[in-house]
C-alpha cells in the first residue's frame, strides 16, 4: 500500500513539474517570437525597447482539470472582432472547473476556416476575461490555445494565457471575448497587460 501511495505521489509530482516546464517553455518562446523583428507584432518603437513580456509567476493553482461537455447541433456564427472582420466560429463544447471553491465554466470554440488547414484540425480557441482585466491584465481579455483531448477530463493551463495581438498594435483584428466567457474570479496567471 505504501509503495502504491508513493508511486501515485511521485506520478502527481512529475505531472505538475511537466506542466510547469511546459508553461516556462511557452513563455520563453513567446518572448523570443516578440523579440524577433520578422515575427513580432510590436510596433517599431516598442520593439526597440523590448526586454520581455510581463508574466504572472507560474502557479500550479491555475493548471486546472476541467470536465469537458461536447455540445451538439451548434450553429456556426460570426464572432465579433475589434474591426469589421467577422471570422466564422462554432462552439465546440463547455469546460467546467473549480478554482478556490468557485464553480466556473468556459465555452471553447473552433475556427471553421483554420480547422481546414493542415495541422489545425484539432485546434481549439479558448478566449476569456476575468477580474484582473483592465487592472493587471489586458482590458479586452486573453486567449488560451487548446487541442481536442480524449475523454471528459481536459487540462486548462492559464499560465499559457496570452494577449490578443491588438493589445500591442492597433493594425490587428482580434476576436472579442464572448460575454459568456467572463469569469467572476481573478486569473493571476499568464501574460499581464503591455502598457499602463
Amino acid at each position: 500500500m505504501k509503495k502504491l501511495l508513493l508511486f501515485l505521489f511521485c506520478s502527481t509530482l512529475a505531472f505538475a513539474q511537466k506542466d510547469l516546464s511546459d508553461a516556462l517553455k511557452f513563455q520563453a518562446e513567446l518572448n523570443e517570437s516578440y523579440a524577433d523583428s520578422l515575427k513580432s507584432p510590436l510596433m517599431k518603437e516598442d520593439l526597440s525597447q523590448f526586454e520581455g513580456l510581463d508574466f504572472y509567476p507560474i502557479n500550479e493553482k491555475f493548471i486546472v482539470e476541467a470536465t469537458f461537455i461536447r455540445t451538439k447541433k451548434e450553429k456556426a456564427f460570426q464572432m465579433k472582432t475589434t474591426t469589421e472582420r467577422t471570422p466564422i466560429y462554432k462552439k465546440y463544447g463547455e469546460l467546467h472547473f473549480t478554482i478556490d471553491g468557485k464553480e466556473l465554466k468556459l465555452n471553447v470554440y473552433q475556427n471553421i476556416e483554420l480547422n481546414k488547414k493542415p495541422g489545425f484540425a484539432a485546434y481549439l480557441f479558448l478566449p476569456f476575461s476575468d477580474e484582473t482585466c483592465g487592472k493587471e491584465s489586458y482590458i479586452g481579455g486573453r486567449y488560451v490555445d487548446m487541442k481536442i483531448e480524449k475523454g471528459k477530463k481536459w487540462i486548462i493551463d492559464f499560465n499559457k494565457a496570452y494577449n490578443p495581438l491588438c493589445a500591442y498594435n492597433y493594425k490587428y483584428s482580434c476576436p472579442i471575448v464572448p460575454m459568456e466567457n467572463d469569469l467572476a474570479i481573478e486569473i493571476k496567471a499568464g501574460v499581464k497587460k503591455f502598457h499602463d
